[in-house]
C-alpha cells in the first residue's frame, strides 16, 4: 500500500528503478542534483536540469510543465552519491506566479516503473518561496528511501543551490532558468480558466481517456489514467487573456448582484441577457457495452463556439496523455525485459546448454504481450478520439476551421472578435492521422516567428532557401489573412516591412485587395517610418491607460488592434531599429500590436545575443512540418504543420476581397 508522506516522514524503498511524478497544476521547473553523504554537490555535472536533463541513473523532464516524469535508476548512481534531492521551480519572466503561495499545492509521487505508487507527498505550506526541494532519495546502511522534505526558499534556485554547496549556484541557476525560457517559447500556452466551473464535461469519454472529475489525470504504465490531487491544468499560467466580452475569471460569469430576480444572473457580455447558458449537446444512449457516440459542442461553455474551444483543447489533452501512457508501458516493458535478462545471464550456468535461450525468449514473450496490451488501450483511446475528431472538425466555427472547410465558402465579416484563432494542425508520431487543431486566443499574447531557416521536413523532402522562403511568407499571409478575417470592420490593420522588397509575389493577396494598412515598406527609410510611427502609437496608448485617460488619445490614432510582418530580418535593419522592434515585441501585445517575424534565426546570430528575448517572446512556426512545439502538461514534442489555403483555391482571394468591400462600406 502507497504511503503517504508529511514533512520529513521517510518510507523505505525496494525498488531500484523509479519514476517520481509531479503534478502541480501550473507550469514548474523539475530538476534534481546528486549529493554525497553530507549532502554536498561537488559541481555543475551532479546537477539534473532542462539544459542537462541526463545524469547516469536520473533523467529529468527538458522544460517546464504542469506534469513531470523524472526516471531514476538507484542502481546505476555513482557510488559516491548518496542523495538525489527533486526540485521543483517557479520558472522566471513568464509572466506567471512568482511564489508558490498563489499557485495550488504541488503533488509529488514515487512509483514503480508499472505505476505502482511507493510513496507520495503533498506540499504544503508554501507561500512566499519561488523554488523548494520536494523530496530526496537517500542512502543508509546500503538501503534507500525517500523522505518527504518541502523546504522552500524565497530567493528561487540560486539560493536553494547555494544552501546545498554549489558555488556556482547564481551561475547556474541563470543557465537553467535560460534553458526554461528558451523551452518556454517553444510550448504552446494552455488555455485560460473556464466561465464555468472549470470541470471539463464529457460525454463520449472512455477508460483512458479524459480527466476524472476529482482532478487532471496523470498516466500510467498500463495506459489506463488515474486521477491524481492537484488542480485542473486549465488554469495553468501562460494563457492569453481573454479578448473584450470576455468574462478574465470564472467570477466574472456570475455577476454578485442578480439582476433577473433569480439566484444566478445569467447574463453575458456580448452574449445577450437574461437567459441560461444553452445546453451542451448530447449524445443517444449507447448500446450496452459500446462508447457512447462523440458530439461535438460536449464540452461546458456559455456558446457553442466556447464550448467547441474547451472541447479541442480536451481532446489536445486527452492525447497528451493517453500517449504518455503509452510510452510509459512501453518503457517499462522495455526496463522489465532487460531486467529478466540481466538477471537470467549473470548466472554462468544459465549460458550452458538452452536454459539462456529459453530465458531469453520467455523475456522477449512478456515484453510483446506488455507492449501488445499498451497498444490495445491506445488503439482504443485513438479510436474515441477520431470518431470525436470527425464530428467536432466540420462544426468549428469559421476562425476554428481549416482553409479548406466549406464555412470559408459562405464568409461574411464578422460582428464581433472570435475567442480564439487557428495557426495549423499538432499530432504525434504514434497517430499522424489524428490531427488536434491548434488555437491560440485573440487578442495575441505573442507574436509569431515565422522560420525561414532549415530545409529539411520531418518526412525527409528537402526544400532549397529560395523556396522555403516562399512557403514561410504563404505562411505568413495566410494567417495574416486569417486575421483580418475574423475581426469586425475597423478592428485589425496589417502594415508589412519588406526592406528589399523580395516579398512582393507572396504579398499579392494583401496588396491587390487592398487590406493592408499602406503598401508594404521598403529601403531603410520605409523601416524607420513605420517603426516610429507603431513605437510611437506603443507609447501613447501606455501613457493614456497608466494615467486613467483612455479617452484622451489623440483624434486620429488607429485604436485598431495592429499587426506588423516584418521580412527578411534583420536586413535593412540597424541597431536603432532593432531596439525599436524587441520594444514592439515586449510591451506592444499589451495595448494591441502584434509582430509577425518572416527570418532565419541564423542570418541573425551575427547580433548575438541583443536578440534573444526577441526570439523568445515569438512563438516559432514553421512553413514545413516540424515536431518543436510542447504540451504543457507532460512536454511531448508535437508535431506543427500551418494552416495553409489548398493549392488551386480561390478562398483566400474571396475572403480578402470581401474584407476590402466591408472595410469601403464602413467608411
Amino acid at each position: 500500500m502507497a504511503a503517504e508522506l508529511v514533512r520529513g516522514q521517510n518510507h523505505p524503498l525496494s525498488q531500484m528503478r523509479l519514476e517520481i511524478r509531479v503534478a502541480a497544476g501550473k507550469p514548474v521547473v523539475a530538476a534534481a542534483t546528486l549529493g554525497d553523504e553530507r549532502g554536498r554537490i561537488h559541481g555543475v555535472e551532479w546537477v539534473a536540469h532542462p539544459g542537462t536533463p541526463t545524469l547516469p541513473g536520473l533523467e529529468v523532464s527538458k522544460q517546464a510543465a504542469a506534469d513531470h516524469r523524472l526516471a531514476v535508476d538507484l542502481g546505476a548512481m555513482p557510488e559516491a552519491v548518496h542523495r538525489v534531492s527533486v526540485l521543483l521551480a517557479l520558472p522566471l519572466g513568464a509572466g506567471g506566479p512568482t511564489r508558490f503561495g498563489a499557485v495550488a499545492a504541488p503533488f509529488v509521487a514515487v512509483t514503480g516503473l508499472d505505476g505502482t505508487e511507493v510513496a507520495s507527498y503533498t506540499i504544503t505550506g508554501l507561500d512566499a518561496e519561488s523554488a523548494v526541494v520536494a523530496l530526496e532519495l537517500y542512502r543508509r546502511q546500503g538501503a534507500w528511501k525517500v523522505r518527504a522534505v518541502g523546504q522552500g526558499y524565497a530567493g528561487g534556485l540560486a539560493e536553494l543551490l547555494t544552501d546545498q554547496g554549489l558555488p556556482q549556484a547564481a551561475h547556474l541557476a541563470g543557465g537553467i532558468n535560460e534553458a526554461v525560457a528558451r523551452g518556454l517559447a517553444r510550448s504552446v500556452a494552455t488555455p485560460p480558466p473556464r466561465t464555468t466551473d472549470g470541470d471539463r464535461t464529457r460525454q463520449t469519454a472512455t477508460p483512458g481517456i479524459g480527466p476524472d472529475a476529482s482532478g487532471p489525470t496523470t498516466p500510467g504504465a498500463s495506459g489506463a489514467v488515474a486521477p491524481q490531487p492537484s488542480t485542473s491544468p486549465y488554469g495553468a499560467q501562460g494563457a492569453v487573456a481573454p479578448p473584450s466580452g470576455y468574462p478574465a475569471d470564472p467570477a466574472a460569469a456570475q455577476p454578485a448582484a442578480p439582476a433577473t430576480g433569480g439566484p444566478i444572473d445569467y447574463s453575458h457580455p456580448r452574449r445577450g441577457t437574461g437567459a441560461p447558458p444553452s445546453p451542451a449537446p448530447t449524445a443517444p444512449p449507447a448500446p450496452p457495452g459500446q462508447a457512447a457516440q462523440p458530439v461535438a459542442g460536449d464540452a461546458t461553455g456559455w456558446s457553442m463556439e466556447e464550448r467547441l474551444y474547451n472541447q479541442v483543447w480536451g481532446m489536445f489533452e486527452d492525447l497528451a496523455r493517453t500517449m504518455a501512457a503509452y510510452r510509459s508501458a512501453v518503457d517499462f516493458a522495455d526496463s522489465r525485459m532487460e531486467k529478466e535478462l540481466d538477471q537470467a545471464l549473470s548466472d554462468p550456468r544459465s549460458r550452458i546448454g538452452g536454459q539462456g535461450d529459453a530465458a531469453r525468449e520467455a523475456a522477449q514473450a512478456k515484453h510483446a504481450q506488455l507492449v501488445d496490451q499498451a497498444r490495445a488501450a491506445l488503439d482504443r483511446d485513438l479510436a474515441q478520439l477520431a470518431a470525436e475528431s470527425e464530428v467536432v472538425e466540420p462544426a468549428l466555427p469559421l476562425a476554428f476551421a481549416g482553409w479548406d472547410n466549406p464555412v470559408w465558402h459562405g464568409y461574411r465579416v464578422p460582428m464581433e472578435i472570435p475567442m480564439a484563432l487557428r495557426l495549423g494542425d499538432l499530432h504525434l508520431p504514434e497517430s499522424p492521422d489524428l490531427r488536434i487543431p491548434m488555437l491560440v486566443r485573440l487578442p495575441l499574447e505573442r507574436g509569431l516567428w515565422i522560420d525561414s531557416g532549415g530545409g529539411e521536413s520531418l518526412d525527409g523532402s528537402f526544400a532549397d532557401s529560395h523556396e522555403l522562403r516562399r512557403l514561410a511568407l504563404d505562411t505568413a499571409v495566410a494567417h495574416a489573412a486569417r486575421l483580418l478575417a475574423v475581426y469586425p470592420v475597423g478592428e485589425f490593420a496589417v502594415h508589412v516591412i519588406d526592406p528589399a522588397g523580395s516579398a512582393a509575389q507572396a504579398l499579392v493577396p494583401l496588396v491587390h485587395t487592398g487590406v493592408l494598412a499602406a503598401p508594404p515598406a521598403v529601403g531603410a527609410a520605409g523601416v524607420a517610418d513605420v517603426l516610429a510611427r507603431l513605437t510611437q502609437r506603443v507609447d501613447l496608448v501606455q501613457m493614456a491607460v497608466r494615467g486613467g485617460a483612455a479617452d484622451s488619445l489623440p483624434p486620429g490614432l488607429d485604436t485598431a488592434e495592429q499587426l506588423l510582418i516584418v521580412n527578411d530580418f534583420p536586413h535593412g535593419f540597424d541597431d536603432r531599429a532593432v531596439t525599436q522592434l524587441r520594444y514592439l515585441a515586449d510591451e506592444g501585445p499589451a495595448v494591441g500590436v502584434h509582430l509577425m517575424m518572416v527570418a532565419d534565426r541564423e542570418d541573425a546570430a551575427g547580433y548575438g545575443p541583443l536578440l534573444d528575448p526577441l526570439w523568445r517572446s515569438l512563438m516559432r512556426l514553421t512553413p514545413l512540418p516540424d515536431d518543436h512545439l510542447a504540451d504543457p502538461w507532460v512536454g511531448h514534442a508535437w508535431t506543427y504543420e500551418p494552416s495553409l489555403v489548398p493549392p488551386g483555391s480561390q478562398v483566400l482571394q474571396r475572403v480578402l476581397t470581401e474584407v476590402a468591400t466591408a472595410r469601403t462600406k464602413y467608411r
